[in-house]
């Protein structure tokens, strides 16, 4: 026998394991040459799948006698089924309004008031006139600063806003400003 393991030798020590298999099976079989009762079991189960595939329908397109008896209900339901009744349509909600941004509230705080505000200002001014309300954040400030200087930064002139000093914006004149 050749040695195990190395992978040259291996289709040729497959080879010689599958004939010694052989050489037992028909040592058991003896000397009348009789199949073994596994040998007979496994000839008679390839049979009968191949009488299976060869003539008809196999176990799994046979209905059973529940599905048989579940189809004949549905038929019967069907035949006597009422006429689907559409339903109203319901009425349109009215849409809410749409709550105003922290960044558009503190344009239009900007825009009227005269003088410079800081975001700590205009927060400030935007809950006391009703425009904008804090959802809960800890520094509203902080984010309407930098929503500002973001906005300056890409819009540029075009901006809602101009930097009067460090952390002070004001309003840019009508004529240029959105």
């Amino acid at each position: 026998m050749a040695r195990k393991g190395t992978i040259k030798n291996m289709g040729k020590v497959q080879r010689e394991m599958s004939e010694a298999r052989k050489a037992r099976a028909a040592e058991k079989r003896g000397a009348e040459g009789k199949p073994s009762s596994t040998e007979r079991l496994r000839k008679a189960a390839l049979a009968e799948m191949n009488g299976r595939l060869a003539g008809g329908k196999q176990d799994h397109e046979v209905p059973s006698e529940k599905e048989v008896a579940n189809n004949a209900n549905l038929a019967a339901a069907a035949k006597g089924k009422k006429p689907k009744v559409e339903k109203a349509p319901k009425p349109a909600k009215e849409p809410k309004p749409k709550r105003i941004s922290a960044l558009d509230a503190a344009a239009q705080v900007l825009a009227a008031s005269e003088v410079p505000m800081r975001a700590k200002d205009m927060i400030a001014a935007m809950e006391a006139k009703g425009l904008w309300r804090s959802p809960g954040g800890k520094t509203p400030e902080a984010t309407l600063y930098a929503a500002i200087i973001r906005e300056i930064a890409a819009k540029g002139t075009a901006a809602r806003f101009k930097k009067h000093e460090r952390g002070v914006f004001v309003a840019p004149p009508r004529g240029k400003g959105a």
